[in-house]
């Protein structure tokens, strides 16, 4: 059997998902794709993920109980160590980092995912930018 084409993947998983943030969560999928037309997707780790110019860059965390989060990274496989954060200012607090190369957004309700449209938009265009 032939393997999905990436956006088929994520439709699929998303028709099949059963989560309480369902709408928040395609809102999101909604906003991170409409950032750059060189975004794909396709599903990884068992969650929607997102790539840029095939690399992984962007992936759900969908295993929280009552919110969810954006996990922005380099990649599956280990690349040399850069300092990322030093890229982003504070954001107002949207992204809690990890490592200095990896970060999440959390998001809890719809209206939450509203309030930190513009901003995920504009971290989403610099993630890209600077993880290249």
């Amino acid at each position: 059997m032939a393997k999905l084409p990436g956006e088929r993947q994520v439709e699929e998983y998303l028709q099949n998902l059963v989560h309480p943030l369902k709408r928040e969560i395609e809102e999101v999928r909604r906003i991170v794709l409409g950032t750059d037309r060189e975004l794909s997707e396709h599903v990884k780790w068992n969650a929607p993920s997102f790539c840029f110019h095939d690399d992984d860059r962007i992936t759900f965390n969908l295993h929280g109980n009552g919110f969810f989060r954006l996990v922005l990274h380099r990649g599956a496989k280990a690349k040399e160590s850069i300092n990322v954060k030093r890229y982003f200012e504070d954001v107002q607090g949207l992204m809690e980092w990890v490592t200095n190369d990896r970060a999440t957004i959390k998001f809890t309700d719809i209206k939450d995912v509203e309030v930190k449209r513009e901003l995920l938009k504009e971290v989403v265009r610099r993630w890209v930018d600077v993880t290249l």
